[in-house]
């Protein structure tokens, strides 16, 4: 096995800014865990985006490798759950934070944090989902955990052209949900009915300004993006019972309401995290990602890119130029 790999390094210059570039890393570099793995695919976060800009919100110390997804072969294992030349996949916990992520050739985890790759996914549609798709299934889940069935009404979705919102039109369609995409991107409207979706509205028709406690009830649920005052409106716009899945703060992370929709309609508000999310339910949603719930269209919402062309792809997408998902091709 060769001991070097390639990998996106982003350093922070004399002046506080951040440059990125593919070097030569060492296996040895790598930090301490009982698996190391080939990565064969990666993803494009918006989470990425901000740890290879420089954002000590999400990583604390450059030099640094981001990439909070991967997905590829063991190599080795220290572990007895993992065999080298199993397939698997890393989503979450410290990946592409502050562990060196999968941005590279090779990682190495704990194997707490390794899944299994799903019979019925290949190593390459499992990062087109990547997080963002993870996260999105999470929020799916969450919505019929708490019985929110098709039959219950229409389910808005913010964000519907980003990562997450994509993800989460396609699989509510297929799931025989109505969907209501929600977009700024009034061009974009083809693409989500292609998905699946039922009805595309901008978002002005969700970002009431009124100070209304209440409005017309027109939402069974909810899958949020983008937080702020869209998703206070949604609140207000949901039927009796209603739950709105949160997971995104792209507008704000400030959330202005009043009590009254959860005391008064039993309305729900659930957060998504897929970050520490358990093994439990990790590998209960990947395994609807493989099955009843893998998407159709998968490719069609993917662009792929190879390492070297990762980095125009992370500004675009701080620029919210991409639709979709983006693929990151490590294995030539």
């Amino acid at each position: 096995m060769d001991k070097t790999f390639r990998a996106l390094w982003v350093t922070e210059q004399s002046n506080q800014t951040f440059s990125r570039q593919i070097v030569q890393r060492d296996i040895d570099s790598l930090p301490p865990g009982e698996v190391l793995i080939r990565v064969h695919y990666s993803s494009l976060n918006y989470k990425d985006a901000l740890s290879a800009s420089g954002n000590r919100g999400v990583t604390r110390n450059y030099p640094h490798t981001p990439g909070i997804d991967a997905a590829g072969i063991v190599a080795e294992s220290q572990s007895p759950a993992f065999k080298a030349g199993a397939p698997v996949l890393v989503t979450g916990y410290d990946l592409g934070m502050n562990t060196s992520g999968g941005y590279a050739e090779y990682i190495r985890v704990p194997a707490d944090w390794v899944v299994p790759l799903p019979d019925g996914l290949s190593l390459r549609e499992s990062m087109i989902y990547g997080t963002a798709g993870f996260t999105a299934a999470l929020s799916v889940y969450q919505l019929q955990k708490h019985d929110i069935t098709p039959e219950s009404g229409k389910i808005a979705v913010t964000g519907a052209t980003g990562g997450v919102g994509s993800v989460a039109v396609g699989i509510l369609a297929q799931a025989g949900y109505e969907v209501a995409a929600v977009t700024g991107k009034p061009e974009a409207g083809d693409f989500l009915r292609g998905l699946g979706a039922g009805e595309v509205i901008g978002r002005e028709e969700v970002d009431d300004q009124s100070g209304r406690a209440f409005l017309k009830a027109r939402f069974a649920g909810a899958v949020d993006t983008v937080g702020g005052n869209i998703l206070a409106t949604l609140l207000k716009s949901l039927h009796y019972g209603g739950v709105a899945t949160c997971c995104g703060l792209v507008q704000s992370s400030q959330l202005n309401t009043t009590v009254f929709p959860f005391i008064l309609k039993s309305v729900s508000l659930i957060g998504i995290d897929s970050v520490q999310c358990s093994q439990e339910v990790r590998r209960l949603v990947w395994n609807k990602l493989a099955t009843g719930w893998k998407l159709e269209q998968l490719e069609e919402l993917s662009r792929e890119c190879t390492l070297e062309e990762l980095p125009d792809r992370i500004d675009r997408i701080l620029e919210g130029k991409l639709k979709g998902r983006t693929l990151v091709r490590l294995a030539s």
